[in-house]
C-alpha cells in the first residue's frame, strides 16, 4: 500500500484490501489516521488490515470476519474511543474471537492516568500487551513488542505458511500425537495431512508403496516411515556416535530443561567442550508451556518453545553441542565417593549402543508428570487424553468441551491457553483450591476467564468412548459421588516425580526419588567430614540442578540459576582433577580455552 490511507468515520469501516490473509482490526478513535499509518506501513503486506472507527462498527466487522471463517490475528484498541473505551472494546470482540491477541494503544498525554487500569486488566488476564501509540518514524520497541505478539499467535494459532515437516497419517493417529507434539516443543512448522486428502495421496506416491504410517517428510530427504520421537531427534541433530570414539567432553549435561541449557549456555561460554543429551524435545517440560508470564526480562510473557528455542541457539553459538530425543540409559562414574581417580576418572554415559565420556557431569533431568491410575483411560493416550501437551493439541479442542487435571502453574497455563480454543476448560484438583500450588498471576486469570470453572476436591475415576475419548466420570473425594460428563480433550498434569531411573546406586537420593546434593547428602558419603558442595551429588564429578534436585524450586527462573550457579562447581572439581590442562573458572580478561 503506498500514499495516505482512507479516512473513516465513526460507525464506518475501512478495509485495506480483500484477500485471504490474516486480519488484523484496529478500533479507533481520535488518533485513526496516526494508528492506520503506522500499521499499514509495516503490516499490509502479510495481514488484511480492517480499520473500524468505535465500538459499533468494529462488532460489525467482527461479525463478518466470523461468518467468512477469516482469521483475525490481533485486535488492537484505542485506550478511549467514540463510543466505548478500548479495555471494554477488547473484552466484548473476544468473545466472538478468543484466539486473536489482544491489545490497548495508548495516546502519549493519556498514558499516566491509564496506567493503573492497564495494568490491573492486565494482570487479570484482560489484554495481552498495551503499547504507547508512536510518536514518529522507527518505533522499534513498539514494533518489537508488536511482531512477538503476532509471532506468538501464528506459532499457536495459524496453521504453517512454509512447513518444515509434513506427516501424512490416519486419523487420530497416537504415534502422530508424539511426533507433532515433539515438532511442536522443537519450534519445528509442522504439517499434518490425512492419508485420504489430495496431499496426502500425492506425497504417499514419493515414499514406498509398503510404508508404514504415518509417513515422514522432511526437505530434501528420504521419507521415514513409522518413525519415532528418537529418530526424528537423530535426523535433526545426529546421533552422539557423530562424535568419534576419542571424544571426551569436558561437561556432559543431561536433559535440556532449562537448568540444562543454563548450564550449556554458561558451560561452553567458559571454555567448556559441552554436550547436552535430552530424552524427548529441548526445553523439557518447561518447552510445553504455552506461555509463561513470570520469568525475569519478558513482560510480555514467553512461551516455554520459545525460551528453550533462544537457549539452545545461544549455546550452539558458543559450542554446545546438542542430541534430542536420544534417552540416556546409565551412568557409570569414573570417580567413587571416599576415592581419587579411577582409572582415566571419566564419566561414562550410555545410549543403548553408544556412549559419552566426559569429566564432569550435570544431571538435569527434572520431572516428569505422574500417571493416572485409571486403566480405561490408557487406550486413549494421542486420542483425546494427554500427559501435558496443550500447545500442541488446542487447536483441535476448538469448540469443545476439555478438562484439565492438575493444580500447578503448568496446568494453569495450559488451561488459559485451551480457553482460547474449547467451548469449556474445568481444572480438576483434589485440594480445596488452587491458592496453595499455583502462581497468583494465573489464579487471578482464570478466575476472569468465563469459560474456566474450577472443582475443587475432585477426581477422574473413568472414561470412554468409540475411536477416540468422548467423556469421563469425575468423584468428589468427600462425598463419593460420581457424575459422568462429556469431554473431547483430558490434560493430565498431575504433579510431578524425578526421572532419574537411569542413575546407579551410587548416586544417593531421597524418599521420593530425588537426587540429593551439598548438606542433604548422607553424612556418611561425605569426604573427610565435609559434604559436597551446594549442587554436587556424593559421587565427585557428578552434579545435580533444576527440578531433579532434592529441595528444588520447582520453578523456571529458579531451575536457570541453579544451571548457571553449577558451572564453577565444575570448573574447581575439574581444575582439581587436573589442575595443568583446565579452563580458568570465569576469567572475563583472559580469551576461552577448550580442549
Amino acid at each position: 500500500m503506498s500514499g495516505t490511507a482512507p479516512r473513516a468515520h465513526m460507525g464506518e469501516t475501512v478495509r485495506m484490501s480483500h484477500d485471504d490473509r490474516p486480519v488484523i482490526l484496529l478500533v479507533v478513535g481520535d488518533h485513526g489516521s496516526q494508528v492506520r499509518e503506522e500499521f499499514a506501513a509495516r503490516y499490509d503486506r502479510d495481514y488484511e488490515l480492517v480499520v473500524a472507527t468505535g465500538l459499533e462498527a468494529a462488532m460489525d466487522s467482527i461479525q463478518e470476519c466470523v461468518a467468512r471463517a477469516r482469521q483475525v490475528a490481533l485486535v488492537g484498541a484505542e485506550y478511549t474511543l467514540p463510543d466505548s473505551s478500548g479495555i471494554l472494546a477488547l473484552k466484548v470482540l473476544h468473545q466472538s474471537v478468543p484466539t486473536a491477541r489482544r491489545l490497548v494503544l495508548v495516546p502519549a498525554d493519556e498514558y499516566a492516568a491509564a496506567l493503573p487500569v492497564l495494568q490491573e486488566t492486565l494482570q487479570r488476564g484482560g489484554l495481552d500487551a498495551y503499547l504507547g501509540i508512536p510518536r514518529g518514524a522507527r518505533d522499534e520497541e513498539f514494533h518489537t513488542a508488536l511482531c512477538e505478539t503476532l509471532s506468538d499467535w501464528g506459532a499457536t494459532v495459524a496453521a504453517p505458511v512454509s512447513a518444515f515437516i509434513q506427516i501424512v497419517c490416519t486419523a487420530d493417529c497416537p504415534r502422530t500425537a508424539k511426533l507433532r507434539d515433539f515438532c511442536d516443543r522443537m519450534g519445528m512448522p509442522l504439517l499434518v495431512l490425512r492419508d485420504d486428502s489430495d496431499e496426502g495421496r500425492a506425497l504417499l506416491e514419493t515414499a514406498p508403496a509398503d510404508a508404514e504410517l504415518p509417513v515422514v517428510f522432511v526437505n530434501g530427504r528420504e521419507p521415514v516411515a513409522a518413525p519415532s520421537t528418537e529418530d526424528l531427534g537423530r535426523m535433526m541433530y545426529g546421533s552422539p556416535a557423530a562424535l568419534g570414539e576419542d571424544y571426551v567432553a569436558d561437561l556432559a549435561i543431561v536433559g535440556a530443561g532449562p537448568a540444562g541449557l543454563a548450564a550449556a549456555v554458561y558451560g561452553a561460554s567458559e571454555g567448556l567442550e559441552t554436550v547436552v543429551v535430552e530424552a524427548y524435545a529441548i526445553g523439557g517440560q518447561a518447552g510445553s508451556s504455552s506461555m509463561i508470564r513470570n520469568y525475569l526480562g519478558f513482560p510480555r510473557g514467553i512461551s516455554g518453545m520459545r525460551l528453550a528455542q533462544r537457549a539452545r541457539m545461544q549455546a550452539s553459538r558458543f559450542g554446545a553441542r546438542f542430541f534430542a530425543g536420544q534417552s540416556v540409559t546409565s551412568l557409570e562414574p569414573g570417580v567413587l565417593p571416599h576415592s581419587r581417580v579411577r582409572e582415566d576418572g571419566l564419566h561414562v554415559l550410555r545410549m543403548g549402543d553408544q556412549e559419552i565420556r566426559a569429566r564432569a557431569v550435570v544431571i538435569a533431568t527434572g520431572v516428569t508428570y505422574r500417571r493416572l491410575p485409571v486403566e480405561a483411560l490408557d487406550r486413549f493416550l494421542g486420542r483425546g487424553v494427554n500427559y501435558g501437551a496443550a500447545a500442541s493439541t488446542a487447536r483441535d479442542m476448538e469448540g469443545r468441551d476439555v478438562v484439565v487435571v492438575g493444580g500447578g502453574n503448568s496446568a494453569g497455563q495450559a488451561a488459559m491457553h485451551l480457553a482460547r480454543f474449547a467451548r469449556s476448560v474445568t481444572i480438576v484438583v483434589r485440594r480445596d483450591g488452587l491458592q496453595e500450588t499455583m502462581s497468583d498471576y494465573l489464579i487471578r486469570e482464570i478466575a476472569d476467564n468465563r469459560r474456566i470453572t474450577v472443582l475443587p476436591h475432585t477426581e477422574v475415576v473413568d472414561g470412554g468412548g468409540v475411536e477416540r475419548l468422548e467423556w469421563i466420570v469425575l468423584r468428589d473425594n468427600r462425598t463419593g459421588e460420581e457424575v459422568r460428563r462429556p469431554a473431547a480433550g483430558l490434560y493430565l498434569l498431575l504433579g510431578a516425580q524425578p526421572h532419574c531411573e537411569w542413575l546407579p546406586p551410587k548416586v544417593r537420593r531421597d524418599e521420593r526419588g530425588f537426587v540429593l546434593t551439598g548438606r542433604a547428602a548422607p553424612a556418611d558419603c561425605w569426604l573427610d567430614g565435609t559434604p559436597p558442595a551446594e549442587l554436587a551429588t556424593n559421587v565427585p564429578g557428578v552434579f545435580a540442578v533444576g527440578d531433579v534436585r532434592s529441595g528444588s524450586m520447582k520453578r523456571v527462573a529458579s531451575a536457570s540459576g541453579e544451571g548457571a550457579a553449577v558451572v564453577p562447581l565444575v570448573h574447581a572439581y575439574l581444575d582439581e582433577l587436573e589442575p595443568d590442562t583446565v579452563a580458568d573458572p570465569v576469567a572475563d580478561s583472559a580469551p576461552a580455552t577448550t580442549r
